[in-house]
């Protein structure tokens, strides 16, 4: 199965996540990400689906998604065409012998460090 990334611009009302989420339940498929924010246009909200399917089960899922009435569109992103990112929050017990270490390795993976203290 491939991964399909699911872009989902809905009106921001109460109940509207639910519905989206229910869809899926209902198809049985599994859902590997899921995240809402609310969009320059006030009112709308989007929802970044990330889920494995087939193409004629996806096509069948995004219909059915359109029928709902919150919904106002669905992209599916290319993933050539898109970012996408993980985010991590990791704690390091590090000395300040070990510490100089632990920040280049992070550099090195374009990480951030968010708080320093004397022993992480």
């Amino acid at each position: 199965m491939a991964r399909h990334t699911l872009s989902v611009l809905v009106e921001d009302v109460p109940g509207v996540l639910t519905r989206v989420a229910s869809l899926f339940a209902r198809r049985a498929f599994n859902i590997n990400s899921l995240a809402v924010g609310p969009t320059e246009i006030q009112g709308m909200s989007r929802i970044t689906v990330v889920v494995e399917a087939e193409g004629d089960l996806l096509e069948q899922v995004t219909k059915q998604l359109n029928k709902l009435i919150n919904v106002i569109k669905i992209v599916e992103l290319v993933p050539d065409s898109s970012v996408q990112r993980d985010h991590i929050l990791v704690k390091v017990r590090a000395d300040a012998a070990t510490r100089l270490q632990v920040t280049q390795a992070a550099d090195l993976f374009r990480a951030s460090v968010v708080d320093v203290s004397t022993d992480a």
